[in-house]
């Protein structure tokens, strides 16, 4: 049985943003000539730049953003893996053997092979050589802004969302699994839901968003507070907690999908709990206005 071809999109895809969708929708208009399109990319963990900011979405978020992008297989191995091999190596045997590329898509600042030494030339070089076509794709601008992670990232931190959002191409998205709390909000009236952050994983700007929830096949107003809850000397990692708003349900150990939309003020540290709830109310009308 002949092995199905497929259109290959080569990145990092970190942040999945204009830029990457960009190259992504050039794999992915190529299942119109019966190829089906895939990512080449590496766990952002395993492929994480020494002292940068962090990775801004996890694998499984990353995945699901892919998917979203229309692409039907992702290949993911360790970058461990791979980053000994020679460009003409990865061309044959990953390219050529393990994705079966008939068609090879990225952008034109793309480096491949050990201790990155090729480009763009050297890859349509190996596609004439292994019969697989190469399309570059070129920068993407919003405004007068290169999209790019790095750009985002510095956003992210900064708690300049709705900019970022312009340049993801999509609202900034937590995709993981809901964890136990202490469930103080629960007795104060306002149950939330914990979403820890993987290690090495950018952090937003610490504080409370305006955000949307999916759950129970319904979208729902809901605010999100990023932070370590000093007002309870929590100590922990920085985590999200989402008050849904109108929603009551278990939703322990399945995964959440939290659109963060608009940011509305910095973490504080309240006097008490009943000042915490006070506040709470206020931030939730707030957001209800907003949303």
């Amino acid at each position: 049985m002949e092995k199905i071809k497929t259109a290959a999109a080569l990145g990092l895809f970190d942040g999945v943003h204009l830029g990457h969708r960009a190259v992504l929708a050039a794999a992915a208009e190529q299942e119109k000539n019966g190829l089906v399109p895939c990512a080449f990319t590496f766990p952002p963990e395993s492929a994480a730049k020494k002292g940068a900011a962090g990775y801004i979405y996890s694998e499984y978020e990353k995945n699901f953003m892919l998917h979203d992008c229309g692409i039907k297989r992702v290949f993911s191995p360790s970058f461990a893996d791979i980053c000994g091999m020679d460009g003409e190596t990865f061309a044959q045997e990953i390219l050529c053997g393990e994705m079966n590329a008939a068609f090879v898509c990225c952008g034109n600042d793309f480096r491949f092979g050990r201790n990155a030494a090729c480009g763009v030339d050297e890859l349509r070089r190996f596609g004439e050589k292994f019969g697989f076509m190469v399309r570059t794709v070129d920068d993407v601008f919003c405004g007068n802004d290169r999209v790019s992670s790095t750009l985002i990232r510095e956003l992210l931190k900064e708690g300049s969302l709705e900019r970022a959002n312009e340049l993801l191409g999509k609202t900034y998205t937590m995709v993981r699994n809901v964890s136990r709390g202490a469930q103080l909000g629960r007795t104060i009236g306002f149950p939330t839901a914990n979403q820890i952050f993987d290690e090495g994983q950018l952090v937003p700007k610490f504080g409370v968003y305006a955000s949307k929830t999916y759950a129970d096949g319904k979208w729902y107003p809901s605010i999100t507070d990023i932070g370590v809850k000093p007002t309870v000397n929590y100590g922990g990692a920085p985590l999200a907690e989402t008050y849904i708003h109108g929603f009551s349900g278990d939703l322990y150990g399945s995964p959440l999908q939290v659109m963060l939309c608009h940011f509305i003020r910095p973490e504080m540290k309240f006097g008490s709990v009943d000042e915490l709830k006070t506040r709470i109310k206020a931030d939730t009308e707030y957001a209800l206005n907003i949303l």
